[in-house]
């Protein structure tokens, strides 16, 4: 049975006040407590971050525990277990016997583990002539009882922190998700707004945050997140309000279809008759080419005039795709910035004779890409084009890729939104500035 009195440690082993406060609580066992030691060791795998210790502490102590005979730790059973180190190293699945002292020492120091050293530094036990411990020496598990409420409290805080914590990356998730769909939307509804420093801001802060942040780090990025939705979620509010006060049919109007094919701006530019060129018709195409004049060049993908009506922003029958801003373009797929005049790009009409040069360079044929403009539009191909110069690494054919994607733009399955988002996300790190 246990005595109850102060032991030292044997041997070189100094003596603490954590030591002495251990054997202390140990004391104060009430003798009808008793605990289920393999729930209070899971507690204690709950708790281990408060409580200092490690999994290879925590093996070592349910080799301790499988040591002890009865599933109650009660003061009536005797709290003292005495294996070997050889013992423990084979139930900690051959772990070094040194290293199974230094954990011991660990469990120790912690206070879930007290020293009850024999003379000699043995540990070993008597028996009385009825085959009883009378005394043993070796490891008091006393201080795992008397913590028993302790520990089960202080998992229960780990359990609350993991849960709190879960739930807060759940709600970040979907403040990101809100946010980037959002901002997308009003990009490709061309809804007027920063919505490019926006979305830089947005990168901003989730690039800020830690690897493995805290708690009051994802605290604070919700708040931040949250504003910002909230920020995004006003401006189209108003937007949709105004909407309502001119009246939707001359808000589809505007936004949907430009009726005046001759309207010619930097954002929506078409393909006109050179000043001194004359229209004359292909007959192998049947379309409108300008007739190239004296020093000029007709452009390789002029249009019919019913082509010519066919604006981005526009779907028709043909599989026209909603033209985007050119900065956002530019923005998303800076690398055509160098093949512009002049290495710029300062309109549409700029990044259009960047494609046609990357065109030639990515070995696309000239048939591939005028299909390509005759179906999304010469600045949505432009714009295509752009992006699979950014992706050229990844794509093995830049000519069957654009003729898949003219191909399901026929069928009105290919929208250009996703793609320059993704690319816009893509960048986003690196910083990047566009002229």
């Amino acid at each position: 049975m246990e005595t109850g009195s102060v032991t030292t440690p044997f041997g070189r082993r100094s003596m603490t006040l954590g030591m002495l406060a251990s054997q202390v609580m140990a004391g104060e066992i009430k003798p009808d407590q008793s605990v289920d030691k393999w729930k209070l060791f899971r507690a204690l795998c709950e708790a281990k971050p408060l409580l200092g210790i490690g999994d290879r502490a925590l093996a070592v102590l349910n080799a301790l525990l499988s040591f002890y005979p009865k599933n109650e730790l009660a003061q009536g059973n005797g709290l003292i277990v005495f294996p070997s180190n050889i013992q423990l190293s084979l139930r900690t699945h051959g772990m070094a016997e040194q290293t199974v002292r230094r954990h011991l020492a660990a469990l120790v120091d912690a206070g879930l583990l007290l020293r009850k050293d024999s003379p000699n530094g043995k540990r070993y036990v008597r028996r009385d002539r009825a085959g009883e411990v009378d005394e043993a020496f070796g490891f008091s598990l006393a201080p795992l009882l008397a913590r028993a409420d302790e520990i089960e409290q202080l998992a229960a805080e780990v359990m609350a922190e993991r849960l709190h914590v879960q739930r807060l990356r759940e709600r970040i998730t979907l403040c990101r998700r809100d946010i980037a769909k959002l901002i997308e939307a009003a990009v490709e509804e061309e809804i007027p707004g920063d919505w490019q420093g926006l979305y830089r801001e947005f990168r901003d802060l989730i690039e800020g945050l830690p690897r493995s942040p805290t708690t009051a780090q994802l605290e604070l990025l919700l708040d931040e997140l949250t504003g910002l939705r909230t920020n995004i979620l006003n401006r189209l509010e108003i937007q949709v309000k105004s909407t309502k006060q001119r009246g939707n049919a001359d808000y589809i109007e505007r936004h949907i279809q430009n009726s005046n094919p001759e309207s010619i701006s930097e954002v929506e530019p078409g393909f006109e008759t050179k000043q001194g060129a004359t229209a004359e018709p292909d007959n192998d195409r049947g379309t409108v080419t300008a007739a190239k004049g004296r020093g000029e060049t007709g452009h390789p993908f002029a249009q019919t005039e019913e082509e010519q009506s066919r604006r981005p922003g526009v779907r028709n029958d043909g599989g026209g795709l909603k033209a985007f801003p050119l900065g956002l373009v530019l923005q998303a797929c800076p690398e055509i910035l160098a093949y512009g005049p002049d290495g710029a790009i300062r309109n549409w009409r700029d990044l259009m004779a960047a494609a046609v040069i990357v065109r030639s360079m990515l070995g696309v044929s000239p048939s591939a890409y005028e299909e390509a403009a005759n179906v999304m539009g010469p600045e949505n191909a432009a714009t295509v084009m752009a992006c699979i110069l950014e992706r050229g690494g990844h794509i093995n054919s830049a000519g069957g890729y654009l003729r898949g994607l003219t191909r399901r733009s026929e069928k009105g399955e290919f929208a250009i939104g996703p793609m320059l988002m993704a690319l816009l996300r893509a960048n986003a790190p690196a910083g990047r500035k566009v002229g």
